[in-house]
């Protein structure tokens, strides 16, 4: 007689087991994530599931709110700025979760196995191109999870099983409620992959001058379309994803260079000493000295998941 465990037990079991401040595993692509604080948090994330199996996440990305808790999951198809906080964590219980990077050519060579009822006709902006989806994970996808992190323990089987198991995962989000923006992913003339050749020009380039003629010949499309699909996908204009992207990079050199402030900002691209302080308060509640101060007088915390 089979008896079925609790898939969502045993991955948290093994989450604590093996997670780490820098997130990373052995198994290339597989993040793990134990955080005991409910401190907010600002981050640019990646193509990623990440599923909950403790505590629970709200995400804030452009005034629309995201939340997922234990036993759900997140899909995150680009890369888009968003501020969040875990829930329900402590040193006691910690939020446990385990990200997995979504790679567009293993996407890509499992669509023609899609079945066409899967195949979305006219994926628009709320089904196709939006950047974050919640919901129930799902046991079948908690159970390719819990076989996933299983090969942590068994590191002689990783290097065979791990693509199958990938692979796994993958057809459970095509052929499942988020099959429709994870297909964008892998479709190299979706709007989504466009769009994304832009994001990328960004993330590279934060500190020079933003020209959307340039980024929307990057990206294939007229300024127009550009621009309506860059705010589908991140909900944020092209120069309201690079002031993030740089202001999220400031903040990361000032943890090294606190007492340079003007300097810091001229790196990432603002001439105005002013205006960089304004807009770093803006966005982070406190001017860009006295943020520093409390940064490095706080202990280092682990890198987290979206």
């Amino acid at each position: 007689m089979c008896v079925r465990t609790d898939p969502l037990a045993e991955i948290r079991a093994l989450i604590a087991a093996h997670a780490r401040p820098d997130l990373r595993t052995p198994i290339a692509g597989l993040l793990l994530s134990s955080v005991t604080t409910t401190a907010p948090d600002h981050s640019l994330t990646e193509p990623l599931l990440v599923v909950m199996a403790q505590g629970g996440k709200r995400l804030l990305l452009a005034g629309q709110t995201f939340e997922y808790r234990a036993g759900e999951c997140l899909v995150v198809s680009a890369d888009v700025p968003v501020t969040g906080h875990f829930l329900d964590a402590s040193p006691r219980s910690p939020a446990l979760a385990m990200g997995w990077t979504l790679r567009p050519s293993v996407i890509s060579a499992l669509l023609l196995d899609v079945p066409a009822r899967h195949r979305p006709s006219r994926p628009g902006p709320a089904h196709g191109t939006r950047a974050l989806a919640t919901g129930p994970a799902g046991v079948d996808l908690l159970d390719a999870t819990v076989r996933l992190l299983r090969l942590l323990d068994q590191p002689a089987d990783a290097a065979v099983l791990t693509p199958l198991i990938e692979r796994e995962i993958l057809w459970r989000l095509l052929t499942g409620p988020y099959a429709a923006m994870v297909r964008q992913i892998g479709l190299a003339d979706s709007s989504l992959a466009h769009v994304r050749r832009a994001i990328g020009w960004i993330r590279d380039h934060y500190a020079e001058p933003l020209r959307i003629a340039d980024l929307a010949r990057l990206a294939g499309m007229s300024p127009s379309a550009f621009h309506r699909h860059f705010r589908e996908v991140t909900a944020h204009s092209p120069l309201q994803f690079q002031k993030r992207v740089r202001l999220q990079q400031a903040r990361a050199l000032l943890v090294t260079h606190p007492g340079d402030v003007a300097g810091v900002g001229h790196l990432v691209g603002y001439d105005s000493p002013t205006q960089f302080s304004r807009e770093y308060r803006r966005l982070f509640g406190t001017p860009p000295g006295r943020d520093t101060t409390r940064l490095r007088a706080t202990p280092a915390t682990s890198r987290n998941l979206p």
